[in-house]
């Protein structure tokens, strides 16, 4: 079968394409840990081609690209667009890279340039595509750098970025708290109570966070509990903060996959809000179909996302 395209999810440590047909079904696909950090500014076409030709790709098949890839430090730049963003322009301003062999195409990322809440998000946008199309909706997408979107009518209005895995990742590898934490086992009933505390009273964010050595130490908590508790305390705190923000009267759209849902499914549970889970690499795959197609596609009847 020959695939109508070749999408590509390229972030900061990670690879993800895949091979589509017209319908965006998957016709094959592959993964590799060639993330930005690991290409020179001359091998972005290099990695490409490789993978394509493993999947044995034709050598005209169109290329389209979210992530990092369109970062300053990517294949080629393609330059945020500013809140409030059309989903819809997230393809029509795809940026193409003029010294590839082969038509690819970047999608932009998504600037909120107020001085007072200045965020950005690049790969993000491409997974509300794929879920929100040209609808409204509030989605938590969370990660190294966790994000919630409001989408109204197909536009981006506004969003927060929260730096709550990073912060799990830095505290349980580099703080005192590395000796508290086991990263292996994680327990459901700590993380549960840590959520609720988080939710009580985030403003102890810090000193909950010392609780988990001192608990320890003293013999008031397992010793096998601390990741959970860590992890329960930075996400309840998260969802803490995007509740006093958006409420808990409207459905979460959580894109999420794996454990990460799940944690993120619980503890939206436990602070009141209903919750749509969508998988986080469907998202992104359905999202870059949907720009593929309008971007590729011959037919001129394809103009709307969705």
């Amino acid at each position: 079968m020959r695939p109508f395209c070749a999408a590509i999810d390229w972030g900061t440590s990670n690879f993800r394409l895949w091979l589509l047909d017209g319908n965006g079904g998957v016709i094959d696909e592959t993964s590799s840990a060639d993330g930005i950090l690991k290409c020179g500014i001359d091998e972005f076409e290099q990695v490409t081609e490789t993978h394509l030709a493993e999947l044995g790709a034709p050598a005209d098949l169109p290329v389209i690209i979210s992530g990092m890839a369109g970062s300053r430090q990517g294949w080629a730049e393609a330059r945020y667009i500013d809140t409030p963003a059309a989903l819809d322009d997230v393809v029509r301003l795809a940026v193409s890279v003029p010294t590839a062999r082969r038509s690819i195409l970047i999608l932009p990322g998504i600037a909120q340039r107020d001085a007072k809440r200045p965020d950005v998000m690049r790969g993000e946008e491409t997974q509300l595509i794929g879920v929100a199309a040209s609808g409204d909706m509030l989605a938590c997408i969370p990660g190294t750098h966790s994000k919630w979107v409001q989408v109204k009518a197909g536009k981006v209005t506004e969003f927060y970025t929260f730096l709550t895995g990073e912060l799990y990742s830095v505290i349980s590898r580099n703080s005192i708290l590395r000796h508290a934490v086991d990263t292996d086992h994680l327990d459901d009933d700590a993380f549960e109570t840590a959520v609720a505390e988080a939710l009580r009273d985030p403003g102890c964010l810090t000193a909950s966070l010392f609780s988990i050595r001192a608990g320890q130490l003293l013999g008031f908590t397992n010793p096998g509990s601390g990741a959970a508790r860590l992890s329960g305390l930075l996400i309840g705190c998260e969802i803490a903060a995007a509740s006093k923000l958006y409420g808990h009267s409207r459905t979460t759209n959580l894109i999420a996959s794996g454990k990460l849902a799940e944690l993120y499914r619980t503890a939206l549970a436990i602070a009141g809000h209903r919750v749509r889970i969508h998988d986080a690499l469907q998202a992104s795959r359905r999202g870059l179909w949907i720009a593929a197609r309008q971007s590729f596609s011959n037919d001129p009847a394809v103009r709307k996302l969705g």
